[in-house]
């Protein structure tokens, strides 16, 4: 016979949420350091805000974190979505291929240069060591 929430009684329903927000409670009953019964009873003598709860509380904070960055990563592929449906594909492709025609230059450049690059095989005083003296 299982019970459903309207069957609770109100303190235990509250119970059940102060356990949710308390997730170690239940690995502390799961490792037999405490009983349901036990928990329950200094919850209701001490009440929620007991310091002794703290110990049993996740960090509020890195779950809040947690679900800010998931937030954010929603809104980002929302945003981006959206971006991506408002642009003109033509406009995209004219900025793309003025990349391209840009790189392709600047390629043909540094090969021009590369090309003009003297051979070294001259003496061991090179033309860029003003200090190469030969032995006598």
């Amino acid at each position: 016979m299982t019970e459903t929430k309207r069957d609770l009684h109100p303190s235990v329903a509250e119970f059940k949420e102060f356990v949710k927000q308390h997730p170690k409670l239940i690995e502390e009953v799961r490792g037999q350091k405490k009983t349901w019964k036990q928990l329950y009873e200094d919850w209701y003598l001490f009440g929620a805000n007991d310091e002794m709860w703290a110990p049993y509380q996740t960090n509020k904070v890195e779950a809040s974190e947690t679900e800010t960055s998931e937030g954010e990563k929603k809104d980002f592929l929302t945003t981006l979505l959206t971006s991506l449906k408002n642009v003109d594909m033509n406009q995209m492709q004219h900025h793309i291929t003025n990349v391209n025609s840009a790189i392709s230059n600047i390629q043909q450049v540094l090969q021009q240069f590369q090309s003009n690059k003297p051979s070294g095989g001259g003496g061991s005083a090179g033309p860029n060591n003003p200090f190469g003296f030969r032995k006598d």
